[in-house]
């Protein structure tokens, strides 16, 4: 197995009286794509916040991994990548311009990030876009356009909550055929999803996240196989037979406005 890059270990994390996570171990290695499965209000956000630093565990321990050595989570901030749900683009700005903006805020040449973002955007079938303002943008178009500037600097691991939500068939498509091809050149990439046909086309590993604990982890044929199941449907009934919480908004005006800024290391 290849090196973990992020280590969650006996993480809680809680709002009030709310436990939105309970003492959660999981490890994410170099070179996989990972999807967070699980409903609304199950913990696959507050888990991504925690990746990215944007959180703190209310106890236990997220490390990161830079050049063999562990480190705290936020200072490894600039070698992670994040596509939020609210994508917060600046709608005067070109696409290529709110790219260029968060990479030069990560200290990146405007040469080696137009590089990077006309390769991406090909794949995407977007650089005929890149210096329309997006203003009137689509979802789809400005979801390529989040995802196109969390790839602009590089980054180690790349975060994304829910990438094809919302998104018509042609768009979420892209979206997916990306994600495939940074995990085949060895790219790691973990998201939030919902769809579990989308995880299993595209995931090597599935976390299963339910009532703020990791219910199941593996490949998808070990999943099928640990539940005696012919699909992940059944798979994921038979791991989350209880019955969903409430799903808590606690602490979310604040929190997603930061979440929708977080262009940078810092998370200004």
């Amino acid at each position: 197995m290849s090196e973990p890059l992020l280590t969650v270990s006996s993480v809680t994390k809680s709002f009030k009286d709310v436990t939105a996570l309970q003492d959660v171990d999981v490890t994410f290695h170099s070179g996989e794509v990972v999807g967070l499965v699980g409903g609304n209000g199950a913990g696959k956000t507050t888990l991504l916040r925690l990746l990215c630093g944007l959180y703190r565990p209310t106890s236990g321990d997220v490390q990161g991994m830079v050049d063999a050595r562990s480190v705290d989570i936020h200072k490894m901030r600039e070698h992670v990548g994040v596509v939020p749900e609210a994508t917060g683009l600046y709608a005067r700005l070109t696409a290529w311009e709110n790219i260029r903006y968060h990479s030069r805020l990560n200290g990146i040449d405007d040469d080696m990030a137009w590089t990077r973002t006309e390769r991406f955007a090909k794949l995407l079938n977007f650089d005929q876009d890149l210096h329309r303002p997006t203003r009137g943008f689509s979802r789809g178009m400005r979801q390529k356009t989040a995802l196109l500037r969390s790839l602009s600097h590089g980054p180690k691991i790349l975060l994304l909550d829910e990438p094809t939500g919302g998104l018509d068939v042609t768009s979420a498509r892209m979206v997916r055929k990306l994600v495939r091809k940074l995990g085949d050149e060895g790219g790691t990439v973990i998201y939030s999803t919902h769809n579990l046909a989308e995880a299993q086309q595209v995931c090597d590993r599935i976390v299963i996240i339910h009532n703020g604990t990791i219910r199941a982890d593996g490949t998808p044929q070990s999943l099928l196989e640990s539940t005696e199941t012919n699909n992940l449907e059944e798979a994921y009934v038979a791991l989350t037979e209880d019955e969903s919480r409430i799903e808590s908004n606690e602490d979310e005006g604040k929190i997603a406005r930061v979440w929708r800024r977080m262009l940078t290391r810092g998370g200004n």
